[in-house]
């Protein structure tokens, strides 16, 4: 080979090489070119999916694609998680999901095909979701008083419902069993939407709901709530008591709703998506949609999200030595 022709090998090769190391870059800030997904680790219906169907109308007229809501319910949530991790980490799947999937599921279950502190790339956490103890106006139960009392002389003879081992109306619901000094059994329902449907019919005696999920049954008067299981009361339900006065701090929970996508996805297309939904949560009329769903609209980035995910996994970690909750 001449030196013209080795010249023009080694512009070739270079040429090459410069185009795979653009490629990524030049992907990411085509993105997005087609539709993006949004997992949501529920069935239709709950709290968690008003919340992806909220983003997804919102965004897409912002990213210029339409985003699509796919429920994959089941496992506490783990199958829809691995649907993620496992997806190609390119900006076009998201997850939407709760504490459940980023802080209680992790810190209870040892055998997952996945570390969410790993495999996942925080985005935004956008919506806290504050939780009710509801029961259904057939049981005798008028306050929450009444079911620690029956629950103490009728130890293992009162059910909560729960979205399966793992969840958090599991762990709402262990916690308060814990702080109370009583045992309770789990029923295991689908989702939020099954789960309800069995409270009202009065086919377990209790269940810790997300106020987005259970406020119009409570108004309608099909649910009768107990208490938030926050320290406080809650904005959307003044009249119901927080566990601070009911002597039962060690009990709280805060739910919350976040975005992430799998390890690796570009950091152009992190940027874009932490900006858009950030703008977003900040308008009057996201405000707006969120007070409808009873949630509290936050705008926090990766940094908080990873931080909160950091906090309640130690917690609840922690937690589980005590409570000895078999999820695996």
């Amino acid at each position: 080979m001449n030196s013209t022709s080795r010249r023009r090998a080694l512009a070739t090769g270079l040429a090459t090489l410069v185009g795979g190391l653009a490629s990524p870059l030049s992907r990411a800030q085509n993105w997005p070119a087609k539709p993006i997904k949004l997992i949501v680790p529920f069935p239709p219906g709950g709290a968690t999916d008003s919340m992806a169907r909220l983003l997804a109308e919102t965004l897409a007229p912002r990213l210029g694609q339409p985003l699509v809501v796919d429920n994959k319910p089941g496992a506490a949530t783990a199958i829809g998680i691995e649907a993620v991790v496992r997806s190609p980490p390119d900006g076009y799947t998201l997850l939407v999901s709760g504490a459940s999937s980023y802080t209680i599921l992790p810190a209870l279950r040892d055998k997952l095909p996945f570390d969410v502190t790993k495999d996942l790339l925080p985005i935004a956490l956008v919506t806290y979701a504050p939780l009710v103890a509801v029961t259904s106006p057939s049981k005798p139960y008028q306050r929450l008083a009444d079911v620690i009392v029956a629950a103490k002389a009728n130890p293992h003879k009162l059910t909560f419902s729960t979205y399966g081992p793992g969840s958090q109306p599991h762990l709402a619901a262990e916690l308060l069993a814990d702080a109370a000094a009583v045992q309770l059994d789990a029923v295991p329902y689908k989702g939020s939407a099954d789960a309800l449907i069995g409270l009202m019919r009065g086919d377990v005696d209790i269940g810790v709901e997300t106020v987005s999920a259970a406020i119009a049954h409570i108004k309608a008067g099909k649910l009768r709530a107990l208490a938030v299981t926050r320290a406080t009361r809650s904005p959307f339900l003044p009249q119901v008591p927080g566990l601070d006065e009911l002597n039962l701090s060690g009990a709280s929970i805060q739910g919350f709703y976040a975005v992430a996508a799998p390890a690796g996805t570009p950091t152009a297309v992190v940027q874009r998506l932490v900006r858009e939904i950030a703008q977003i949560m900040a308008t009057p009329e996201a405000k707006a949609k969120c007070d409808d769903l009873s949630l509290e609209a936050v705008t926090i980035g990766p940094d908080g999200l990873r931080a909160t995910m950091n906090a309640e996994l130690g917690r609840y970690r922690e937690l589980n030595k005590r409570l000895k909750i078999n999820m695996d």
